[in-house]
């Protein structure tokens, strides 16, 4: 560390050694307030405070060349002074602020009451003499021991509710705490580069301090406040600040100021750090939020699933959320009036059995006992409520969901987003990158053309003219980011390390297999002695690196796309290391016989070149990048190879056994894309596909005026198998354009992988974004859903097994759950209206609640994926959770249960020669008779548990049931508990302990369970016509078969993203009939009228002429062009779903106003009500505008 000091001073910097101990000469304050001002304010206060930066960074006790030394106690002392590069989370909720959330559930609540009612009413006994005028049902207690147990029931459903309550606030918190781990688990992954000691470290983001020296770069989101030292190009997004969606060039006379997280959009400098943590611009403002979210924490009265911001959906529903919604919240109105309709049939009963059937009079001392019977109808309305409601969905969803992003940890997928989980097992298009991903990302130089040769392997130096080597190295040396080197290998005899961009390092190498060292280059040109730097971006397709000479001349080096980059070239260095005339018919036979060769073996080729701006010419103006980029002179044209890694031709074709379609989309040559897609197995010999590079694309997709036209894209699309030369934008049409499309059903659901910052777009578009966590920057880590941290194709593969397979666990759980549900409230209500008590108690009830809500979503909804769910084909967007084949073994199972049930209920007592337990009176003891219905139930259930595991008609339900030892655990623990509370439950459980023939019995019906489902099993899905299913948005076959082939005769209908609903459909049928009316009743007026052909007031408003008026339409407006942060339901261009079409008056087609589609950017819908429009005089085709009160003011408004 003293040399680097040392080597400071030698440079005349003065700076003090890092190690120094003394008080730092800045304070916090100071350094908050300076990062607060922009522009030129900031400038000014450098200057007056500090002189420049140079002495900013002597006061901080750092170097802006050799950063801080690195010792623990310097960086310690830089904490405790400045603070930690850390914004701390939201104090996490605590176990008893979870129980008191979990006790506001209003159906709990209820049950409180009720049972605290019930415990205060059991304690009051009327006198023998008055319990006989109080009706059969209050009398018959013979044992006065059992009367005085009367509270043990209401005491049991309080004990049973804390059970509940508990076993949900420790769902909670272990969700809350899995929530957590994942998003430090997300930190965890940020590092970021600084200078420490002299050399490059990547450090974790926590770990940067104030005073270190940090190299930012195209990509990176900052991740703490800094002052510009160096700056090649640097440009900023800070809308995410300011809202301020143009970029900001930074300089050291313009504007030095880096905040953060602000993102780097292009260029590369080094900043030094002056905030970090609470004390930088975005800490700050963290700070704010976090004051406010203390005052008003309306936050906290949320359902903990629907709390997770960072890690929830991005401004979509998830789309399982989307569906059980509809599933789970519609059930509350149907139990709520079952449960009603329950305890208003039993107080009805009981009313009329007692008072009319008995005669009784009404006696004042039995008030309290007829309480406590309504008290006992009120609960068992209650229980049928607490089963009717499937409030287990949701926790289902999360369990699934959190135990999946944790599995996929281990296959190298980080689920940012969870609903991204799910969405991936229903792609059906993958748009992939070819670096990285489908190669191994390790780019070697292998061919070279050099000096008008064509080496086939790297030539040694001696065949190399000198001039032209010199320049060679020269240019490598300075044009390659110096953030990109060639390290030593890990292990001895290993390859060596390959840091930073992975282009640049091929060519690195390619400088040491010429037995050059490119250091001693960059050592002699350190990167504060660039001129002028013109970073690489998606635009220019090169990079380009200006160095002053001491005579005042100017040198350029430039590398970038080889064909790109020719064309600007003028002259080419020959093999005597003379520059001679790079003619177009030149360069036409260096691609015929040099690119194209290589670019067919899958070489990238990279052309490097220079100019020389003489001093006689002037200084020229560096801004113009069209002039200084032209009249260049070609060096070389070196081929790049970066193998395909070995196993994804495999993955590949996996995927499309899977009925996925993998697209590679890549910025390289065409023939090299080709050659990558043919080795990955993404052509096959004899298939129909399109190779197109960007700019056919575009030619194909835009009409004249340049517009994006839907059908055009739907016209390349479906065969479209490999897109070269794309750019961002290209990228993001396309995946647009996928997804909008209808051409095919089901609707295509796209994922996109992308590395690059101007991925952004497309990633935050598709339906699933993938960054890659090694080669991906901050932008396109922050815009996607999941995170690739080896950047490998197969892991995408393991996402898709695993989202399918979360699908497909939810799908068990609701086959299970509703199965449960429509058993326990048929039988609860059957039972309570019929023998005037529900069958299954209340305490028993909450029993059933867990085993079929915390357990069961534990057990289905924590299935390992297998290989088999690659071998079907996606369901789609709009599949159901629950189809047809579910409903079958839904109602299968239900008529199964339901029978048994029932049986035993009315004639159970004959069947096993034991008392009946129907009609008991109030505080009766518990019955065997009831005890077995309440045993088979539950055996009947966890036997359909094991049913419910598959859920596509297969026979073997025990397939891999010991690869789940969580589901095997469920199951055999819950029929431990049933044993215990069975027999040893007594009055709380209601039970009475059962024989070894009785509980033989019970197990016996629970395993016909099994062999039922065979049955229904063999019951073709097919002929069970009136099947539906449920738990999707409107599909298109909810439309009336008449009115949806006239939609499709005329094909008109958008079914992307306006499926009409069937109450619109009704509306237009209604609409229809209207007009039909009308055209009878001016049809018999025609005939009696003597005004015939006049028009009258009337029929201006008449809907009829409304409906043909082709005027009356919504014009789209023109979208723009959306940035990263903005929403997705803006557009990327003017696209046009359909041609404008004007109906003339005598139009057949009945024209409704439809509002513009966001995605299509549909323009004027047309939408057919009947094959036949009433005929329309001319005089009736002029309408006048509605009046604001007018009927059909309010007919335009409705529609």
């Amino acid at each position: 560390m003293a040399s680097n000091s040392f080597r400071e001073s030698k440079r005349g910097k003065h700076a003090q050694a890092n190690h120094d101990v003394g008080d730092f000469n800045c304070s916090l304050k100071e350094l908050r307030s300076l990062m607060e001002l922009r522009g030129p304010e900031g400038i000014t206060r450098i200057q007056e405070c500090y002189g420049d930066v140079q002495g900013l960074c002597t006061r901080l006790k750092t170097s802006p060349i050799d950063g801080l030394g690195g010792h623990a106690d310097d960086i310690a002392r830089r904490k405790e002074e400045f603070g930690q590069n850390v914004i701390p989370p939201k104090k996490p909720k605590t176990f008893l602020q979870l129980v008191w959330e979990a006790l506001q559930d209003v159906t709990l609540i209820i049950l409180e009451v009720a049972a605290i009612i019930s415990l205060g009413l059991s304690f009051y006994r009327p006198p023998d003499a008055e319990r006989e005028n109080c009706g059969k049902a209050a009398g018959g207690v013979e044992d006065e021991g059992e009367a005085d147990a009367g509270w043990i029931e209401g005491a049991a459903i309080l004990l049973s509710v804390v059970c509940v309550v508990l076993v949900t606030a420790f769902n909670d918190w272990s969700k809350e705490k899995q929530f957590r781990g994942l998003q430090s688990r997300i930190e965890q992954e940020q590092k970021f580069t600084v200078v420490r000691g002299g050399q490059v470290v990547q450090i974790h983001v926590a770990e940067i301090v104030v005073g270190d020296v940090a190299q930012v770069k195209y990509g990176d989101l900052l991740p703490a406040d800094g002052v510009l030292i160096q700056g090649n190009d640097l440009k900023i997004d800070e809308s995410s600040l300011t809202g301020e969606s143009d970029h900001v060039k930074k300089t050291l006379d313009n504007d030095p100021m880096l905040l953060s997280g602000t993102h780097v959009m292009e260029g590369s400098g080094k900043i030094l750090i002056t905030a970090v943590g609470v004390n930088s611009q975005t800490g700050i403002i963290f700070t704010l939020l976090g004051a406010e979210e203390d005052e008003d924490d309306d936050e906290d009265e949320k359902p903990t699933y629907q709390r997770r911001k960072s890690l929830c959906s991005r401004g979509r529903k998830p789309s399982i959320s989307a569906k059980y919604f509809p599933l789970s919240y519609p059930f509350p109105c149907p139990g709520l009036f079952m449960s009603g309709l329950t305890v208003i049939i039993l107080i009805t009963l009981f009313m009329v059995d007692t008072f009319w059937i008995q005669g009784l009079p009404w006696v004042a001392d039995c008030t309290p006992i007829y309480i406590q019977f309504c008290v006992k109808f009120f609960i068992i309305g209650v229980t049928v409520l607490v089963v009717a409601v499937p409030e287990g969905l949701p926790l289902a969803v999360t369990i699934s969901l959190a135990y999946s992003v944790k599995k996929m940890m281990k296959d190298n997928n980080l689920v940012r987003h969870l609903d991204a989980c799910e969405t991936m097992g229903n792609a059906t298009a993958i748009c992939s990158d070819k670096t990285g991903t489908l190669t191994m990302n390790r780019m070697t130089v292998v061919q070279a053309y050099l000096g008008a040769r064509h080496y086939r392997v790297v030539p040694e130096p001696d065949l190399i003219p000198g001039k032209v080597l010199d320049l060679l190295i020269m240019g490598i040396g300075v044009n390659c980011a110096y953030t990109s080197k060639i390290m030593s290998p890990e292990k001895e005899g290993g390859l060596p390390r390959q840091v930073g961009n992975k282009t640049e390092c091929a060519l690195l190498g390619f400088v040491l297999d010429l037995r050059r060292d490119y250091m001693t280059i960059r050592n002699e040109i350190p990167e504060e002695k660039l001129f002028k730097v013109y970073t690489f971006n998606s635009v220019r397709k090169s990079m380009s690196t200006v160095l002053k000479n001491a005579d005042g001349s100017y040198r350029m080096f430039s590398k970038g796309a080889s064909e790109i980059l020719l064309k600007k070239c003028c002259k080419i260095m020959t093999a005597n290391g003379e520059a001679k005339v790079f003619k177009s018919r030149d360069r036409d036979d260096v691609v015929k016989k040099v690119i194209e060769p290589m670019a067919s073996e899958g070489l990238r080729t990279i052309c490097l070149a220079y100019r020389d701006f003489p001093p006689a010419d002037g200084e020229p103006d560096w801004e113009n990048e069209t002039d200084i980029l032209t009249g260049l002179t070609c060096l070389c044209v070196v081929g790049i190879e970066d193998p395909v890694r070995p196993e994804v031709p495999d993955a590949i074709k996996r995927c499309q056994r899977a009925g996925i379609t993998v697209r590679m989309v890549t910025g390289d040559n065409i023939n090299t894309a080709r050659a990558i897609a043919s080795k990955c197995g993404i052509l096959q010999p004899g298939d129909d596909f399109l190779c197109i590079d960007g700019k056919e694309f575009n030619r194909r997709i835009r009409n004249e005026l340049g517009e994006i036209e839907q059908e055009r894209i739907d016209k390349i699309w479906p065969k479209l198998r490999v897109l070269a030369r794309s750019s961002p934008t290209d990228k993001h049409t396309l995946v647009k354009g996928i997804m909008d499309s209808t051409v095919q059903e089901p609707r295509q659901v796209v994922a996109v992988t992308g590395d690059g910052t101007n991925d952004g777009p497309a990633l935050k578009k598709a339906d699933v974004g993938f960054a890659m966590g090694i080669a991906g920057t901050d932008v396109a880590k922050e815009a996607s859903d999941i995170i690739l941290t080896d950047d490998n194709f197969s892991s995408i593969v393991k996402a898709v097994m695993w989202g399918r397979n979360v699908y497909d666990s939810i799908s068990k759980f609701l086959q299970f759950q509703l199965t449960v549900n429509v058993v326990a409230v048929i039988v609860a209500f059957t039972g309570a209206c019929i023998t005037q008590d529900s069958p299954l108690k209340a305490v028993q009830m909450l029993w059933v609640n867990l085993i079929m809500d915390t357990f069961a979503s534990l057990a289905l909804a924590t299935e390992p994926p297998t290989e088999s769910l690659l071998l079907r084909k996606p369901y789609g967007r709009n599949k159901p959770l629950i189809s047809r084949t579910m409903m079958k073994n839904i109602l299968g199972h239900a008529v199964y249960q339901l029978t048994i049930i029932f049986t035993l209920l009315f004639a159970g007592e004959q069947m096993f020669d034991i008392d009946s337990g129907r009609y008991a009176p109030l505080h009766a003891p518990p019955s065997e008779h009831y005890t077995i219905v309440f045993n088979t139930f539950v055996m009947m259930q966890l036997f359909n548990e094991i049913n419910a595991r598959k859920i596509h008609g297969e026979r073997n339900v025990f397939d891999g049931i010991f690869k789940n030892m969580i589901f095997c655990s469920i199951v055999f623990g819950t029929f431990i508990i049933q044993i215990v509370i069975v027999q040893f439950g007594g009055k709380p459980f209601s039970c009475v302990g059962l024989t070894i023939d009785q509980w033989l019995w019970c197990v016996f019906l629970g395993f016909g369970c099994l062999l039922w489902g065979q049955v229904v099993t063999t019951v073709p899905t097919s002929r069970l016509k009136f099947l539906k299913s449920a738990g999707h948005g409107t599909q298109q076959a909810e439309i009336p078969e008449e009115e949806l082939e006239e939609m499709e005769d005329l094909d008109e209908i958008d079914h992307a993203e306006m499926e009409m609903r069937r109450g619109q459909v009704l509306w237009c049928r209604g609409l229809g009939r209207i007009q039909t009316q009308i055209r009878v009743v001016n049809a018999f007026r025609d005939t009696m009228s003597p005004y015939e052909g006049l028009e009258t007031p009337e029929s201006r408003n008449s809907i009829h002429n409304f409906m043909t008026t082709p005027e009356f339409r919504i014009e789209d407006s023109e979208p723009h062009i959306p940035l990263i942060d903005d929403t997705e339901g803006e557009d990327d261009a003017p696209t046009k779903r359909n041609a404008t079409q004007t109906l003339p008056p005598h139009s057949k087609l009945a024209t409704l106003p439809s509002s513009p589609n966001q995605n299509n950017n549909a323009v004027d819908m047309v939408i057919p009500l009947h094959k036949e429009s009433p005929k329309i005089s001319g005089n009736e085709s002029a309408v006048l505008p509605a009046c604001p009160g007018s009927p059909l003011n309010s007919l335009e408004t409705s529609l």
